[in-house]
């Protein structure tokens, strides 16, 4: 489904990302592990096309099998194209309503503006049902969450990108998360790439995992080879 080859990526004269390779096969669920700065964050935004790749290659498997180069899709039609995203700042219009937060997100995805928010996206997440017309800037930041990521969903995509979906959330709320990622990926049959430091979260809900140092995939594999002492040698948190 979508593919990185030798990927870099510069900040001024800071190099960011060094040859960085990913492979995302349909229907998996792929962790993005790493200490908090060492270019997860900028690997997702480079998939986005929100920064830009200085050099290497990503490219995305379109239905039909037809092989495109994502780097020659601007950022604003990557989600048409069939990609969901959940950064890692939620950014929902406080202003507006649960409804016209995800009114937006779909407009902003494809040109019929009277497409109907799907009813799976209500099914997921029944608490915005109840408070569709309450201002998003009311609600609990863990309905913000749920808010965030039913936005990323609201155009049924093929790959979802989490940016610390579980980031600040109590242990239940955790627990609820990896029940939803789970059926998302399961049931669904979405493609998940998820940027986590919660270990206990990766285990659960993914199958392979990237670990990221100082913007080097440095080990990858199936996720049963991250175990303690692998975490251990890179100096991140069980």
């Amino acid at each position: 489904m979508l593919r990185l080859r030798a990927v870099n990526q510069y900040y001024g004269q800071h190099h960011i990302l060094w040859d960085v390779d990913l492979d995302l096969t349909p229907g998996s669920c792929t962790a993005i592990v790493g200490r908090s700065g060492m270019g997860k964050t900028t690997l997702v935004n480079c998939i986005m096309g929100h920064l830009p790749v200085n050099s290497g290659s990503v490219e995305w498997l379109a239905d039909g099998g037809q092989v495109q180069n994502l780097l020659a899709h601007p950022s604003s039609q990557r989600a048409a194209l069939g990609m969901g995203y959940m950064p890692q700042v939620r950014q929902v219009f406080s202003q507006l309503t649960v409804e016209e937060n995800l009114h937006i997100a779909l407009m902003a995805g494809q040109p019929d503006r009277h497409k109907a928010i799907p009813a799976t996206v209500y099914d997921l997440f029944p608490t915005l049902w109840s408070r569709r017309h309450q201002r998003a800037g009311e609600l609990t930041r863990g309905d913000q969450q749920q808010l965030a990521l039913a936005r990323a969903l609201v155009l049924e995509p093929k790959l979802l990108l989490l940016d610390e979906p579980a980031e600040g959330m109590t242990p239940w709320l955790e627990e609820e998360m990896g029940n939803l990622l789970h059926r998302l990926n399961h049931d669904f049959g979405l493609t998940i790439l998820l940027l986590e430091q919660r270990i206990s979260l990766i285990r659960r809900v993914a199958q392979h995992f990237c670990l990221l140092h100082r913007g080097r995939n440095v080990a990858q594999g199936s996720v049963n080879q991250l175990d303690d002492a692998m975490l251990a040698s890179w100096r991140i948190a069980v």
